[in-house]
């Protein structure tokens, strides 16, 4: 496992340790069909809520925010309608949001964006 994707592994757990600690239930992690995957499946009260989790070591080619494009959206959405029938949460509300983690001076922050799409 080299060093990038060790980060990644990291940058997810941290995003997974400060959802729960905002009351978020972890349904699934890394569900993944062969048209997409979802980095966190969680239960917020009486949403269902879709993460997709972005690390960064820098901003030098912008927030982690933006790598989460148009594309990677419909991935995204068609992979939470796989999980939704799989497991018969069709009639639950929805919601899709991003965490994005950023590495400095070997701290991890987290920033939560709710509603990302």
């Amino acid at each position: 496992m080299d060093n990038k994707h060790k980060a990644g592994i990291a940058g997810q757990e941290a995003a997974e340790k400060f959802l729960q600690s905002k009351g978020y239930e972890v349904l699934a992690r890394n569900y993944r069909i062969k048209t997409g995957e979802i980095d966190l499946v969680l239960k917020d009260g009486m949403y269902i809520v879709f993460v997709e989790v972005k690390f960064r070591t820098s901003t030098k080619y912008g927030l982690p925010r933006e790598a989460v494009g148009y594309t990677k959206q419909q991935r995204i959405i068609n992979t939470a309608l796989h999980y939704l029938t799989h497991h018969k949460l069709t009639e639950n509300d929805i919601r899709f949001d991003v965490v994005e983690v950023l590495m400095e001076r070997g701290k991890l922050y987290a920033s939560h964006i709710e509603n990302a799409f």
